[in-house]
């Protein structure tokens, strides 16, 4: 991406305009890859998330104020959450054996069935709906973007 600065003549209606269109994107490719997820495991957006982030960590455990901070979560959110989780199956609860403030949200058995699962689900729903469209330049083009704005504004 260029690291050039903006241009100040830029249009405010066109500026405007670019953002909106990133948010509409946005927003129809992910209720398309929600509500791939939600029918065919029946999960919900947070906790696909938090399966997701997990199946990705080392022993595909982490803290627990941790992932509710990565996943946007309040405490009391996360709790919810996370209570939900683990009634289903997909998550348990583990304390730190060094630090008694600390308890891990771990990946069940079931819930690392269903992460790898419903990841590869993710994909496919990625593939078809983004890669599709785009192309994989203009795909690897957009998350580098994407991670310029995340690191300009963080």
């Amino acid at each position: 991406m260029s690291s050039t600065r903006p241009d100040p003549r830029t249009d405010d209606d066109e500026i405007i305009t670019w953002w909106g269109l990133v948010i509409e994107g946005y927003h129809v490719t992910q209720g398309k890859l929600t509500a791939a997820i939600a029918e065919e495991f029946g999960l919900a957006p947070a906790s696909f998330d938090i399966l997701l982030r997990l199946v990705r960590s080392p022993e595909h455990r982490m803290p627990m104020t941790k992932l509710a901070h990565e996943a946007a979560l309040s405490s009391g959110g996360f709790t919810k959450v996370a209570d939900r989780m683990a009634k289903a199956g997909l998550i348990r609860r583990e304390p730190c054996e060094t630090d008694r403030r600390v308890t891990y949200a771990v990946l069940t058995e079931h819930g690392l069935d269903i992460a790898q699962r419903s990841r590869k689900t993710a994909a496919e729903v990625l593939r078809k709906h983004v890669l599709g469209p785009l192309g994989e330049a203009d795909s690897a083009a957009l998350a580098e973007a994407m991670r310029t704005l995340r690191a300009a504004n963080s």
